[in-house]
């Protein structure tokens, strides 16, 4: 994309190599991992923090939220049951089939898609433009770690 202080950036060349329609799908695709990178950063800080949750993990495995945010992040990942893990991955993989199922889909869907209704706070379209690139721009460097 396109952005201050950059400009143009295309290292790899998919611009020339990929359809304006394989295009729309990588931008759709930065913009789903850049908003999970951007959560996993404050929740990485959060936890950093010992901000938890109260109450068990996992009561069978007696793994409280408590005794997670004690640990170092990478540490409390280890730490957690398999059975946590495998509920993360179950809830994103249910976040992308239910993503996939709106009609039109968001890659055809253009500037108008808001399916609820964060985009009637922006007044103007610079202002909408603005705010599309400041979330372009954090997800970029959210998952640059």
């Amino acid at each position: 994309g396109i952005q201050a202080p950059i400009g143009y950036f295309d290292p790899v060349g998919y611009s020339t190599k990929v359809s304006d329609e394989g295009m729309l799908w990588f931008r759709a695709a930065e913009l789903k991992h850049s908003r999970v990178a951007m959560l996993a950063f404050v929740g990485w800080c959060m936890n950093g923090a010992g901000y938890h949750f109260p109450g068990y993990l996992s009561e069978a495995e007696g793994v409280t939220f408590e005794s997670l945010s004690k640990l170092a992040p990478k540490e409390a990942w280890e730490a957690m049951p398999t059975s946590g893990k495998a509920q993360i991955v179950f809830s994103i993989f249910i976040a992308e089939v239910v993503s996939e199922m709106y009609k039109p889909h968001y890659t055809q869907a253009g500037d108008d898609f808001d399916p609820i209704g964060g985009l009637k706070r922006y007044k103007t379209p610079e202002a909408m433009l603005k705010a599309q690139n400041t979330e372009l721009a954090n997800g970029r460097l959210a998952m640059i770690g």
